[in-house]
């Protein structure tokens, strides 16, 4: 018999060791999916404080002659290579966990789709990546990189929500009931941390880190966006607010309490950080703080609309 008449079979008894159900392993996998994401928003941010936007003068190889980074090109290589090395340990995460859903591509197409889509992303952020370097570190390119990142933070936090069965057709409990102004709140709590990101792109595009001495900024007045930036951050206050209020006067339990003291927690963590970094001349450990800061939002925030969601109301 030739190989090409034994490969089905082959395949059959290969799938046929793959899970049927979503496990402890599909559920780890789609958390290091998420925690990926948030590092390489922080990676990415140190190529760009640390100036070594150019680290890797040319892109898909390091340089005109080599892959990877050389000795000679010292720390700046060493760091801008690391970041890009991290999208291909996310391809192979996003991998592994289409893999492992093999079985229930059909069943769970939820969770096949959302991981299809990460590892869709992963080239296109790399090709995005390689323009950001070809540009000269253009800041609209850079910017586009940071939001297809924050893009990706919020698939990974639903693909966690969905694989742990916290949200989604698949929930593993009855969630309690939430006041109806609820989910209205937290879905505008979620546009407005998008908004907010999306200006405070701006912002840093016009601000003094722009990943290479000779980089260009966007010349626009960056105080003058700067407290643009901060309109959608009060309003993102004033709504988590108002859910931990709910929370508390309706003795509201289970994940959205929860989600909603984690989104109070993070918002006033990462308001304490912008106003700190204005005040004190953008330090650059603070402004990677700020994009940490920034991505954990986006998360808390998915999080908090999509369990408000999928919770009834009363």
């Amino acid at each position: 018999m030739s190989t090409a008449s034994r490969l089905p079979k082959t395949i059959q008894q290969w799938t046929s060791k793959l899970p049927t159900e979503v496990n402890t392993a599909v559920r780890r996998l789609a958390l290091l999916s998420l925690i990926g994401q948030t590092i390489l928003v922080v990676t990415g941010g140190a190529v760009r404080l640390t100036a070594s936007g150019l680290g890797c003068p040319t892109w898909p190889r390091c340089t005109s002659d080599s892959l990877v980074n050389t000795p000679e090109m010292g720390v700046h290589g060493f760091i801008e290579f690391g970041n890009r090395l991290l999208t291909f340990a996310l391809a192979a995460v996003a991998l592994l966990m289409l893999v492992y859903l093999w079985n229930l591509r059909k069943q769970r197409r939820d969770l096949f789709l959302l991981a299809l889509g990460l590892l869709a992303s992963i080239p296109a952020q790399a090709v995005i990546g390689g323009i950001t370097v070809l540009s000269n570190l253009n800041p609209w390119v850079v910017g586009l990189h940071f939001l297809v990142s924050m893009a990706l933070v919020v698939f990974a936090t639903l693909l966690v929500n969905r694989a742990y069965g916290r949200t989604g057709r698949f929930m593993n409990r009855t969630l309690p009931p939430l006041p109806s102004v609820t989910r209205p709140v937290m879905m505008a709590v979620a546009v407005f941390s998008a908004l907010s990101v999306m200006l405070g792109v701006v912002v840093t595009g016009a601000g003094p880190h722009a990943g290479d001495a000779d980089a260009p900024r966007n010349d626009l007045d960056w105080d003058l966006f700067s407290h643009i930036h901060a309109i959608p951050a009060y309003l993102i206050t004033a709504g988590t607010l108002l859910a931990v209020f709910l929370v508390v006067r309706r003795r509201i339990s289970g994940p959205f309490r929860t989600a909603a003291y984690l989104l109070l927690g993070v918002t006033l963590l990462q308001a304490a950080i912008g106003f700190t970094q204005y005040y004190n001349g953008i330090p650059a450990l603070l402004v990677g703080a700020h994009m940490l800061g920034a991505a954990l939002l986006m998360s808390a925030a998915t999080n908090a609309a999509d369990v408000a969601r999928h919770s009834p109301v009363n």
